[in-house]
């Protein structure tokens, strides 16, 4: 009898621990799949935009670092290819010293070349809000169904542009006059997104702004 009890409860002690084994092995394959699923689409999603073409339109002088950096990462992180463009051809410095390396004049720029366009804001930014190249640009992107983006105070270079009517876009709040006065539907959200036509109120919103566009380019991919 006792042997016979000893062995009932060696056999329970090995069925708990075989359970348990299989528990955990259940637990660790699914750990596994998940890993392999998220590593998938966040592959999938650099992929997505790999080789897009994107404009950033900076002040020779004075644009906001945050505004100019963080999209920049963000983008070249997912596989877009940046190009800078400004008024000079030198190198541009933001207004807490960044420095930035420009690729093309503005005034060279042909739409046709690339798949996105952005403003970057700071207080340099206002040399574009009357600039009719900087219009130009702004209305052909769009016109082509392709994205125009811009974050600060550069919104009111895309409202002098004409195009921000009935739209609704946010912007440092400086220039939200200016941008309703055109017609624009000021939202103050961080980031607004309104058909291919993103805008950001600040250097704060600067990485939600820069994910943003990805996704956005990914969906038009």
């Amino acid at each position: 009898m006792r042997f016979c009890k000893s062995a009932k409860k060696k056999r329970k002690r090995k069925n708990k621990g075989f359970i348990k084994m299989r528990r955990f092995s259940f637990f660790l394959i699914l750990c596994l799949i998940l890993m392999g699923v998220v590593f998938k689409i966040s592959e999938g999603g650099e992929m997505k935009i790999e080789g897009k073409k994107v404009l950033m339109v900076i002040a020779h002088r004075d644009f906001r670092d945050e505004e100019y950096k963080h999209p920049r990462e963000i983008l070249e992180n997912a596989g877009a290819k940046i190009t800078v463009a400004s008024s000079k051809t030198d190198t541009a410095y933001g207004s807490y010293g960044l420095a930035a390396q420009v690729d093309i004049l503005l005034n060279d720029v042909q739409v046709e070349d690339y798949d996105c366009v952005i403003f970057v804001g700071g207080m340099g930014s206002s040399e574009y809000f009357n600039n009719q190249k900087a219009h130009s640009i702004a209305r052909e992107m769009l016109a082509q169904d392709k994205l125009v983006c811009a974050i600060c105070i550069a919104p009111n270079t895309l409202a002098q542009a004409g195009i921000l009517k009935d739209k609704k876009v946010t912007a440092f709040p400086s220039v939200k006059d200016d941008l309703v006065k055109q017609g624009a539907v000021y939202t103050g959200k961080d980031v607004e997104i309104d058909g291919n036509i993103i805008t950001a109120n600040g250097p704060q919103a600067a990485k939600k702004f820069g994910e943003t566009i990805v996704a956005k380019l990914a969906e038009l991919n």
